[in-house]
């Protein structure tokens, strides 16, 4: 994790030359069509509670080759670190979500049934470490880690609705639901019901973004609903495949696929536009992670949703396998955007926390 520059130069040089020097088993999550099937089990899973130490190194400048620049598309580069911990269950972030409204205490999920909870250090506005992280396994109904059951891993997308939380499990296609108003990240899950189209989502294509629409979002129809967003799951057009569970009006939608962009995460701002995290990878051209915006009011059971993209990035700047995204207003009024990235526990890539300013 300590060789940065070597890391990029080899990333960098290999995309010119199909496959050189990769192994299957360091390739983001975006490839995995060519690489080693992963094992039933989780090997990086926690067994107890326990805090731990997290390291962070700052990212100065997003895009290395011109430090002078700060404006990426609609977003403005506020901060970024590098984050390394001792502890052998830390990394594999796939979720992440905020606890309070300042930006600071937050609620993460590893793919390997794990949650982390911590608080952004901060001076000024910009990020430079964490603090009080703890790391637990989640629980089943009887109070069991979760990733004793075969396959019962895959733990890939986070919303909050108050202390419920819910967390989608991708290969085995089921959502669990956690009430941390009765023991934090040691509460008990349970499974939620899901249309029976979400069980047919393809093996590790599965739900990869969850957000859930505030029950008091004034002029919105789908208050209080989970939305489910597949990675790779398409309808009969390419589209991708969206769900909209409980709420006045259930159903299934289509996010417009294009650019072959998987969605990663997503998340709800309070003007009403769910913003979509999306990546792709191929040999030629490698990591590109982008965020679209659509508006929620276009969303309804039967439609097919487009919006434009906002920000774009690919491995000229300091972009990693990302899969999570939230967002938190300053006391300035400043909507803030926080990515974190999967780093699949290779010392090929690494565990980023990266801030933007929305600034259109």
């Amino acid at each position: 994790m300590s060789t940065l520059p070597s890391r990029r130069s080899f990333l960098a040089s290999s995309l010119g030359q199909a496959a050189a020097g990769f192994s299957t088993l360091a390739l983001p999550r975006l490839a995995q069509a060519q690489s080693a099937p992963k094992p039933a089990r989780a090997e990086h899973a926690v067994t107890e509670p326990a805090g731990i130490e997290v390291n962070a190194r700052p990212i100065p400048h997003f895009e290395p080759r011109d430090r002078a620049r700060v404006r990426f598309g609609a977003l403005q580069y506020r901060s970024g670190l590098v984050l390394t911990s001792p502890h052998r269950g830390f990394g594999g972030l796939s979720g992440f979500r905020f606890l309070d409204d300042k930006g600071a205490r937050f609620l993460a999920l590893s793919d390997q049934g794990t949650w982390f909870t911590g608080a952004i250090r901060y001076s000024g506005s910009k990020m430079v470490g964490l603090d009080d992280v703890e790391a637990a396994p989640m629980l089943n109904s009887e109070g069991r880690p979760i990733t004793e059951k075969r396959l019962w891993y895959d733990t890939e997308s986070l919303a909050r609705d108050g202390s419920l939380v819910y967390v989608g499990l991708e290969r085995v296609n089921q959502i669990m639901r956690f009430d941390f108003a009765k023991g934090g990240i040691r509460a008990r899950g349970e499974v939620v019901p899901t249309p029976p189209a979400v069980r047919k989502l393809p093996y590790n294509k599965g739900l990869e973004a969850l957000v859930f629409v505030p029950r008091d979002m004034k002029g919105q129809p789908l208050a209080g609903t989970l939305i489910a967003l597949s990675e790779g799951g398409f309808d009969a057009d390419g589209n991708l495949i969206g769900f909209l569970i409980g709420g006045p009006t259930p159903g299934q939608f289509s996010i417009k696929r294009t650019d072959k962009q998987f969605i990663s995460d997503a998340v709800l701002l309070p003007s009403g536009e769910l913003l979509i995290l999306e990546r792709k990878f191929s040999w030629f051209t490698g990591i590109n992670i982008r965020i679209r915006s659509i508006p929620l009011r276009t969303i309804a059971p039967g439609a097919l949703v487009d919006g434009p993209v906002l920000f774009d990035a690919d491995l000229g700047h300091e972009v990693d396998n990302m899969e999570g995204i939230d967002a938190h207003v300053t006391a300035e009024g400043e909507t803030v955007l926080t990515m974190v990235s999967d780093d699949n526990f290779s010392l090929l890539q690494r565990t980023l926390l990266l801030q933007f300013t929305l600034v259109d």
